[in-house]
Order: C-alpha cells, then sequence, then structure tokens
C-alpha cells in the first residue's frame, strides 16, 4: 500500500467533503500599477510577468486566475507580487486547503469551460466561486501535491534536456554545413545564383470576385512567408486558395520546386510537397544547372541566407532583393563531391527533425501522464 492510501484509509476512509471555493478562499481583484517605481516585484496579468515594480498586492502563496484572454493558464505563486485587473488572485484558508493543492484541483477543472462572454473570453467571482473540489484532510493533500509536483518537475527536466539537445546539434549541423560547402580550395569551380538558377518572386493576390479566397474548380494553395517551415517543407495548406482564372499572373510553383522567404522570416527555404501559387514575398529558383545536384543547392541556398539574414535591411520587418543575393558564390566541386555532402547532411537533418518533432510529442505525453494522475488521484468519494 502507497503512502497516499494510507493516509486515505487512516483520515477519510468514507470519502471526503466537496466544498465551493467561496468556502475555503477569497478571490481578489487585481489594480493599476503605472504610479510605482521601478523594483523586483513581478506584476502579473493574464499572460504572464509583465513587469516589475516596486511593492506587492499579497505575499503569502496564492493561485492566479485570469480573468480575461487567455483564462486557461493558471500562475501558482509563493513569492509576492502585484496583479491588474485582468487577472484574479486568491487568499486561501489554510485551514482547508494547501495553495498548491488548488492550483492542481483548478487545472484539473478547464476553466476555459466557464467563460461567460461571446468575444474575449471571461471569468466572473460568481461563477469561479460556485466551483467545487474535494476537501481531503490536510496531510492527504499534501501527499497528492508532493506526487504531482514530482511529475512537473520530471516534465520539465525532461524537456530542458531535449531542448539543450536539440541546441547542440543544430550547432553541429550548420558548423558542418558551412564547412563542407564552402571549399575554398582553387581548383574547385566558383559561380553566382544567377549563373546557375533562374530567379522569379511571386505575385500579390487579387481574391476572387468579392470572395477573400477562391475555393472553387481550379483553386489551388497560395504559399505565403508563414507557410515555409524550418524543416524545408511546407506547412500543410489547405483553406487559403485562389484561382488561375481569377489570377491570371500568378506565380505558379509546381510539387518539387525550392522556394524561399524573402521578408520577416528571411531565408527560409522548401522543397514543395504540393503545386501551389506564391505570394510576392515569396521567390521561386527555376531552370537549375545540370552542374549541381538539386539538393545540394537547397543546401547551399540555406547556408547562403543564415549568412544573408544577418544584413538585410528593415528594423521592423527584414527584407532582401534579388539584386542582394544572385551574385553570392556558390562553391560547385565534382558531382560525386556534392552527392557524398549531401548524405552527411541529410543524416544531420533527419537527427536533428527527428528532435524537433519529438520534443512536442514528448512533452504532451508526459502532460496527459500528468493529467491522468492528477485526475485519479483527485477524485474522491464525495461525503
Amino acid at each position: 500500500m502507497s503512502k497516499l492510501e494510507e493516509l486515505v484509509a487512516e483520515l477519510c476512509p468514507d470519502g471526503v467533503e466537496y466544498k465551493e471555493l467561496s468556502e475555503i478562499l477569497t478571490i481578489k481583484n487585481g489594480s493599476d500599477y503605472k504610479s510605482f517605481g521601478t523594483g523586483d516585484i513581478p506584476v502579473y496579468g493574464s499572460g504572464g510577468v509583465m513587469t516589475y515594480i516596486d511593492r506587492a498586492a499579497y505575499d503569502k502563496p496564492s493561485v492566479l486566475i485570469p480573468r480575461k484572454g487567455s483564462i486557461d493558464k493558471l500562475y501558482y505563486v509563493d513569492t509576492p507580487f502585484w496583479n491588474v485587473d485582468t487577472i484574479f488572485y486568491t487568499v486561501i484558508n489554510l485551514d482547508y486547503a494547501l495553495p498548491r493543492y488548488v492550483y492542481h484541483c483548478l487545472l484539473r477543472e478547464h476553466l476555459e469551460q466557464y467563460n461567460t462572454a461571446g468575444g474575449v473570453p471571461s471569468l466572473t467571482q460568481k461563477v469561479l466561486n460556485k466551483i467545487k473540489i474535494p476537501v481531503p484532510p490536510l496531510g492527504v493533500q499534501s501527499e497528492i501535491v508532493r506526487i504531482l509536483d514530482n511529475f512537473t518537475e520530471l516534465t520539465a527536466e525532461l524537456t530542458a534536456e531535449l531542448t539543450a539537445e536539440l541546441t547542440a546539434r543544430k550547432k553541429q549541423y550548420e558548423y558542418y554545413r558551412d564547412e563542407l560547402l564552402s571549399d575554398g580550395s582553387n581548383n574547385i569551380k566558383i559561380k553566382t545564383i544567377g549563373e546557375l538558377s533562374r530567379f522569379r518572386r511571386g505575385s500579390f493576390p487579387q481574391p476572387y470576385g468579392n470572395a477573400e479566397w477562391y475555393d472553387g474548380e481550379g483553386a489551388m494553395p497560395f504559399v505565403q512567408v508563414a507557410d515555409i517551415g524550418e524543416d524545408m517543407r511546407l506547412v500543410d495548406n489547405t483553406k487559403r486558395k485562389i484561382s488561375v482564372v481569377a489570377q491570371p499572373k500568378s506565380v505558379f510553383a509546381p510539387k518539387g520546386s525550392i522556394v524561399i522567404s524573402l521578408q520577416g522570416s528571411i531565408g527560409r527555404i522548401a522543397v514543395t510537397q504540393y503545386d501551389a501559387y506564391i505570394d510576392r514575398t515569396v521567390a521561386i529558383f527555376q531552370d537549375l544547372s545540370g552542374e549541381l545536384v538539386f539538393k545540394y543547392f537547397v543546401y547551399q541556398l540555406q547556408r547562403i541566407f543564415s549568412i544573408k539574414e544577418k544584413t538585410a535591411r528593415g528594423s521592423t520587418i527584414k527584407t532582401i532583393t534579388k539584386e542582394e543575393f544572385t551574385d553570392f558564390p556558390i562553391v560547385i566541386p565534382s558531382i560525386n563531391e556534392q552527392e557524398r555532402i549531401v548524405s552527411i547532411l541529410d543524416r544531420f537533418d533527419t537527427l536533428c527533425n527527428d528532435l524537433t518533432t519529438g520534443l512536442p510529442a514528448e512533452i504532451e505525453a508526459r502532460q496527459k501522464q500528468y493529467e491522468y494522475y492528477r485526475d485519479r488521484l483527485l477524485s474522491f468519494k464525495e461525503l
């Protein structure tokens, strides 16, 4: 028998009482902070910490509950803090409940289901005060908190480890990519991008009729900068479409084309996995020279634009022109050497992508594990 089972058998064998939040805590409103000086006290809004000031609204452990906006985001705070009007704080009666226990219980409630507004999600004290949670003896609460906190700590540690591993692998990949693709030997041919391919920007969309997008016969996805992922693929774009009938000057990018972003997130490259039209902030490379292996050219573009992005113009939205990169030199070793380089970089790329996709999947699995045990641990027979 586990320690928790022993405590339940000893302290509440017949079940526990379920209490409304109004019976175990008081919900308090936030207020403005702008008249105060700068300090080290965090100011919380519905999105998290906003700034730091020199005084606190409350200095005991509390659960912060967003009143507007991200109402599914709860914060447990055990140091002095200030909160603005978009988020409540709670004064918890320690004779009934541990603040950390209340936090886990409210996470289980999925407070977004209590939304009272049609526009910006909102919660009211009236609705929150009526929510019931199980209130076992404090000893049982303490053990439940210990178990659930262990899950969250392990998840945080795993996330940090995987993130560090991914960062290290990406740096290693970039180092070897730059080394392999920038051979300066005198007997290696060098040509510019403009000599090796034809470059064409996309066009600005003209929506079909009065509709924003056309989804009828002949419709095709319309690719913008945001659709170019970091894994050299396009995102799945099925909603934003235009018609060649309505857009006769559209620039067509057939499946298997090399496209690249020229504004904002500069230098994102993808090999298209579906036919599409492309926006003017995106360019397509066509008529690739037979001197180059296709994937070798893709990797060279990736390297070049990682350099060019640092010198791109614009303080808010970065941009780069055709003239600024078409003269950029590309090293052209033998076809066999290009294929060897591609093979090496493909392995690195696969490893990085496996980690990139595996990280959120692992975090999600841990979160589901936490939710499973949380729901089991907080399910008591009601007196």
